[in-house]
């Protein structure tokens, strides 16, 4: 990295690159609070002291700059830097996150209890009732992933978040708490990718797009939002796209798997909108003799659906961990 020393330690540019990246996704300024927070969800723990030491190396390199008590905004040379930066230190984050957050999360399906990981999206405050309205034929249709949410006004916090002011927060279930939940049932899940899904005549078709967890800095989820590429309002008439996720469980697991599913679906952070046969291709997929497939539904696709109707949202994939018992039914909420 040209801005610092060339001996700096090579653990100390990688904290400092992933911390760049944490500041590029957001559109306001960013605090060391919210990037000590998204650093532990990587799993890397800093003191708030030593982020700020860190985001003063940042500043005087120019690659960010702050803004008063608000937090640090990348710039232009940041940006530049961040797309020149090492491949190594690019590839794996969106992945390390979704395994990070599954298994910090505590829910127990049988106990009904514990936490869930929660997509956050900030909606204009005097577009909400709108937004309501567009996002209930979504969820009466099930393309989003149950319809357990969370609300919350402007100058309170949802997960720790602050809600800015003339938005509301609104909180979806996010797929990876599937992810987490099959996992504390002993239920090995390998997350594949998320992907733009055709529904023709009320069904699944196929992905006409994807992108490999694996090989995302960013949530795969949010790029297809931002990109435009779906049409839940024509999917919930039968035909048009929404996003989902696709993951693999091992053949031996499934009726473990289909069970656990049934009991998260029946109180509402849902199940699967398909599981595969073993060793059989699922929507073209191709799968392991000894594997199942699993699609889900994306829990930001009502947030989505939103989007094209023209009200911005801000929105954000895998944001943060909330008690269950703070969720409540969007029936309820309408």
């Amino acid at each position: 990295m040209p801005y610092v020393n060339k001996n700096m330690n090579k653990e100390i540019e990688r904290k400092i690159n992933i911390m760049l990246r944490i500041i590029s996704e957001s559109k306001k300024p960013v605090g060391s609070k919210e990037i000590s927070q998204k650093l532990s969800d990587l799993g890397i723990d800093l003191t708030e002291r030593a982020i700020r030491y860190h985001l003063k190396i940042m500043d005087r390199g120019g690659l960010t700059r702050s803004v008063w008590k608000a937090g640090r905004l990348i710039t232009e040379k940041g940006r530049t830097e961040l797309s020149d930066s090492s491949v190594y230190e690019k590839v794996g984050l969106v992945i390390s996150r979704i395994e990070s957050l599954a298994y910090q999360m505590t829910f127990d399906i049988n106990q009904k209890s514990g936490t869930v990981i929660v997509n956050l999206s900030f909606i204009p405050k005097n577009e909400f009732k709108s937004a309501i309205g567009v996002m209930k034929e979504v969820f009466k249709n099930n393309f989003g992933l149950g319809n357990m949410i969370a609300v919350a006004k402007e100058g309170s916090e949802l997960g720790g978040i602050s809600v800015p002011y003339g938005k509301v927060a609104f909180g979806t279930v996010c797929s990876v708490t599937i992810h987490g939940i099959l996992t504390k049932e002993f239920i090995p899940v390998e997350s594949k990718f998320s992907g733009v899904l055709q529904i023709e005549n009320n069904k699944p078709l196929r992905f006409t797009d994807f992108i490999n967890y694996c090989g995302s800095t960013l949530d795969p989820v949010e790029i297809f939002i931002r990109s435009k590429m779906t049409s839940i309002a024509d999917a919930v008439k039968g035909s048009g796209k929404i996003v989902a996720s696709f993951r693999e469980i091992p053949a031996a697991a499934k009726d473990n798997a289909v069970d656990v599913l049934k009991k998260s679906e029946k109180i509402g952070l849902g199940g699967a909108l398909l599981c595969g046969k073993p060793g059989q291709t699922l929507l073209e997929i191709p799968i392991g003799m000894d594997r199942v497939g699993l699609v889900i539904c994306a829990g930001l696709n009502p947030i989505a659906a939103v989007e094209e109707i023209g009200i911005e949202t801000e929105s954000y994939a895998l944001a943060c961990l909330v008690d269950f018992k703070h969720l409540k039914s969007f029936w309820d909420i309408i």
